[in-house]
């Protein structure tokens, strides 16, 4: 048995000390609450903040600019390919920095490892393509080698012993005394947003990449969204309640929770092995990821379908229009909203996948931007995972900015589900 108070006061004193207990706890309900909010917000900060710290340099640019005097005994009009311009470049920049060379070429060497490879191609198709170039200077542009770079960002600095790094100090003298001379500038790295992948990291860039997730996510919309709403509608408004639609939505919930390598197996065993899709081609990465996509499409629109008041129904067919004509004339124009929201989430997750990718050939290298959608094409997650594996130095600072460009993809998609959310949004 419960004791009674024997007063009015003790009764009084009983329910403020109650009280006070339960205004306690929600004060610290209200402080974890706020507590788990930072927390998260300080991871959050953490992340992005790494990343940016790590890749903003990326968008940072060094040029060299160096005139180039196309010397016609070291070119055969008849065989203009087989002169070494790389060579030729490197000689004249020794001898614009007042540097005799030694039998061995040592020096050339050298200054090659400062000077982009892109500045020989330059020189070597305009020659090919105008040979009356042979015996004349010729002004060329490019960016400066990728341990260069570094150095001029700081990144890399003397007081690293030579052993540990890839320029010597006399490297490293040359470097600023070009800059001295006005043949290196810098600005904006246009060139990482224009350019595609290349073995050397000053010239690699994420427009392939940007290309290929484009064509995928398109491949994948077509596929998911239309296939995923109309499954929905079927299932939330035409489909009988017995135990086969209820083996079916259970499954589409455990389809929603399956590891995304399991659906890059899916997809190597059913479109490269069985029915030959093109590996590595934004074909093949779309159908996948509709298929991963698919289960997420149909969960969100059936619970915007759900949220759509009953009495929109009723009304509907209280004046006489059938069920097609209520749910697609007035129940699923009404849930478009959380339909579309839940359409580019599920396109957004696609995008930032990388598993699946790399079960169906993606993971190889692609320099150029894909021809189409069953050409070799490669995304930008998977650009992500190249890069971050790959031994160059310079590459992981273009890996974090590649995620400073996914980042913003993401971001983008995400404001458009609100934008598109509070644009036709129904208040009941």
């Amino acid at each position: 048995m419960t004791d009674t108070p024997s007063s009015p006061a003790d009764l009084r004193r009983i329910v403020e000390s109650r009280l006070k207990a339960r205004h306690a706890s929600e004060v610290r309900f209200r402080l974890y609450g706020r507590l788990a909010i930072i927390i998260a917000l300080t991871f959050l900060a953490v992340l992005v903040g790494r990343v940016v710290l790590q890749g903003y340099t990326t968008f940072i640019d060094y040029q060299m600019t160096l005139p180039v005097y196309v010397d016609p005994n070291r070119v055969d009009k008849t065989d203009i390919s087989g002169a070494n311009f790389d060579l030729m470049i490197a000689d004249q920049t020794l001898a614009r920095l007042g540097v005799v060379d030694d039998d061995l070429g040592s020096k050339s060497s050298k200054v090659m490892d400062l000077i982009s490879t892109d500045m020989g191609f330059q020189l070597l198709k305009q020659v090919q393509a105008n040979p009356g170039l042979i015996g004349k200077t010729i002004t060329l542009k490019a960016p400066v080698r990728a341990d260069g770079a570094l150095y001029y960002k700081g990144e890399i600095g003397r007081a690293i012993p030579e052993t540990e790094r890839k320029l010597d100090d006399e490297q490293l003298g040359w470097l600023d005394r070009l800059r001295a001379k006005g043949f290196v500038s810098s600005g904006f790295n246009t060139g990482f947003l224009t350019r595609s992948d290349s073995t050397e990291p000053e010239q690699a860039g994420v427009l392939g990449a940007v290309v290929g997730s484009a064509m995928m996510l398109l491949i994948t919309a077509v596929l998911a969204v239309p296939i995923g709403v109309l499954a929905a509608t079927y299932l939330e408004e035409f489909a009988p309640r017995n135990r086969w639609t209820d083996i079916i939505e259970v499954n589409i919930n455990n389809l929603a929770a399956v590891p995304s390598i399991v659906y890059g197996l899916l997809g190597l065993a059913v479109f490269i092995n069985w029915l030959q899709v093109p590996r590595s081609s934004p074909l093949v990465g779309g159908l996948v990821m509709a298929l991963m996509a698919l289960p997420t499409v149909i969960i969100a629109t059936r619970s915007a379908l759900k949220a759509v008041p009953p009495s929109i129904r009723e009304a509907a067919l209280g004046v006489g229009a059938s069920q097609t004509q209520t749910v697609f004339h007035h129940v699923l124009p009404l849930a478009m909203p959380g339909v579309l929201t839940g359409a580019i989430l599920s396109l957004a997750h696609a995008l930032g996948e990388t598993a699946p990718l790399l079960m169906i050939g993606m993971v190889s290298f692609v320099p150029g931007v894909p021809s189409g959608f069953t050409g070799a094409s490669t995304v930008l997650p998977v650009q992500v995972f190249i890069w971050e594996n790959a031994s160059e130095r310079a590459f992981h600072e273009r890996t974090a900015a590649a995620i400073m460009v996914l980042l913003v993809f993401m971001i983008l998609m995400n404001m458009a589900a609100i934008l598109l959310r509070r644009r036709f949004e129904r208040r009941w």
